[in-house]
């Protein structure tokens, strides 16, 4: 047995046993197993709507089924997610009229742009330009980027991330809130009725290049589906590239002036005194993707729930890369359902069983904006008040064990408490995750259950990798560098999945030591999610 102490500060219940039987069933053998089948060419990059969708769910419901998994919803481990799928096809040059003449930019290389209407064409004749600082409201920073601008007709250009990252002392300084999302942006500038949202792309102000806004736009694209068809939100949306914001901004004094004005308090939006005009023809189609979702039953408080999370899509097919055009999405995120089903085995292999219920759930339409946590935090299958913690998994690092373990946001919750201690039980220790101003928060689908109040723990190995050689990490490093959303993000045999074992174990020693406790955990003061959390 393995002696599992909790933490005092978070009014725990007590000391949990935790069985090697129950650690040592998770499985590198396992995981690599699941990860070829899932990654492979067969699966087509696992796109919603792609046959490829059709064979991810059907073997992840397989699997549940073969590990003695309950259905999760009634008789089905299906829950329908209803979408629509939309190719927007823009012209393939976008021209602004400017001040002293024309400035004509071309579609993927310069910008990318799309209509989330269900309309078939989405004509915009003429459209004044505004640069609105941040795009963002928030009254709590007493922060209003539309103060006084009347943007009905017009279309604002607006920095990614948020003030925080350029001036520390503003929001929370590097870490980033979700005002510096790319969501948020697109639904601010709907809330305020603009005609259109052109966000501009620095690297590292997103954390990605531009191929991966290039790549995440130039196919089909998936939204839940809403009664209105969409046209609540802006004509179009989209992003530019830091260069052509370069041209758009100089006539008003620079992109590095107006980032200057957009920092100072009372900042107000700045007309450019450039004008463009926009066509985009709409096809799109509804249809339905699926969350995949099973259980095992508590003990004593079935009625309770743990949900563990991880997202089962990817990118499909699209743009080839030296011949290859298929987006496999090994480690983002293959590994996390392969991980799912490990925890589910650790569950089983338990010879105490857990008094909560432990739900899995293999969500759809992560890698478009999050979709299927989001239908399920609104439709969802066990109640939220009832709904003790969210545990997702999401892209775990095979590149060797690491004495750290990172958690992403941390400081939200209790979680992080639960986290430090079972990180501490395998000599390890806890840490925030590497790059804050990324707002890796908002990105990943526990982030959904954040929004609706459900204490959300979303972390992986940190970035102190032991016990391997430097020039053999240094090789591992730079073959596994670079595969975030590329084609080259495939199984192989530069993995090393000691540290991917040990981080399975922390989730499911969480999540088992919350199974037999009677308390919730609790979110901490400055979390902006405590009100709701308080409230479910």
């Amino acid at each position: 047995m393995w002696l599992a102490s909790c933490q005092s500060d978070t009014n725990h219940s007590g000391p949990v046993d935790i069985d090697s039987a129950a650690l040592n069933a998770i499985s590198a053998e396992s995981i690599i197993e699941h990860v070829k089948v899932l990654s492979s060419d067969d699966f087509l990059g696992r796109k919603p709507f792609s046959r490829g969708d059709t064979l991810t769910v059907e073997y992840i419901e397989q699997q549940f089924k073969m590990l003695g998994l309950e259905p999760g919803n009634g008789d089905s481990y299906f829950q329908e997610v209803p979408m629509a799928e939309v190719v927007s096809s823009p012209n393939e040059h976008l021209t602004f009229q400017m001040p002293n003449g024309e400035l004509t930019i071309n579609y993927l290389d310069d910008y990318v742009i799309g209509s989330r209407h269900l309309a078939p064409e989405i004509q915009v004749p003429e459209t004044e330009v505004v640069f609105a600082g941040f795009g963002i409201v928030a009254p709590e920073y007493d922060w209003n980027d539309y103060a006084d601008l009347d943007v009905e007709g017009k279309t604002v250009i607006v920095m990614v991330n948020d003030p925080g990252f350029y001036d520390k002392s503003l929001f929370k300084g590097d870490t980033m809130t979700y005002y510096g999302r790319w969501t948020y942006k697109f639904e601010e500038a709907a809330r305020q009725g603009a005609t259109g949202v052109l966000i501009i792309h620095e690297t590292d102000a997103a954390s990605y290049g531009w191929n991966v806004v290039r790549s995440g736009w130039s196919g089909p694209q998936l939204y839940l589906e809403a009664a209105d068809n969409n046209l609540s939100r802006a004509p179009f949306e989209g992003w530019i590239t830091s260069e052509v914001a370069d041209k758009l901004l100089a006539s008003a004094g620079g992109k590095d002036n107006l980032v200057a004005q957009a920092l100072t308090p009372g900042f107000k939006p700045i007309g450019l005194g450039v004008k463009t005009s926009v066509s985009i023809k709409n096809a799109y189609r509804s249809s339905t993707s699926n969350n995949v979702i099973a259980t095992i039953k508590g003990s004593k408080r079935p009625d309770e729930y743990i949900i563990y999370t991880a997202h089962w899509d990817h990118l499909g097919v699209g743009e080839p890369v030296d011949g290859d055009s298929i987006y496999n999405g090994a480690i983002d995120n293959a590994v996390g359902v392969a991980a799912l089903f490990e925890l589910a085995k650790a569950f089983k292999a338990s010879p105490v069983a857990p008094e909560r219920s432990i739900v899995f759930l293999a969500v759809t339409a992560e890698e478009e904006g999050l979709l299927g946590s989001a239908y399920y935090a609104d439709n969802p299958l066990y109640p939220l008040n009832k709904t003790a913690a969210n545990i997702n998994i999401d892209a775990l690092n095979p590149i060797g064990a690491t004495s750290d373990f990172s958690v992403v946001g941390l400081g939200q919750s209790e979680m992080d408490d639960y986290a430090r201690a079972a990180a501490e039980r395998q000599g390890r220790t806890i840490a925030p995750s590497g790059n804050p101003s990324a707002g890796g928060f908002f990105r990943s689908d526990h982030f959904n259950f954040a929004k609706v109040g459900v204490p959300a723990l979303y972390g992986g190995g940190g970035s102190q990798v032991v016990g391997q050689d430097s020039t053999v990490l240094a090789e591992r490093r730079a073959r596994l560098g670079g595969r975030y959303h590329h084609v080259s993000d495939e199984f192989d045999d530069a993995w090393e999945l000691s540290g991917i074992l040990n981080d399975i174990r922390v989730f499911f020693d969480v999540g088992y030591t919350l199974s037999m406790e009677k308390t919730f955990p609790k979110w901490k003061a400055g979390s902006e999610f405590k009100e709701i959390g308080e409230n479910r």
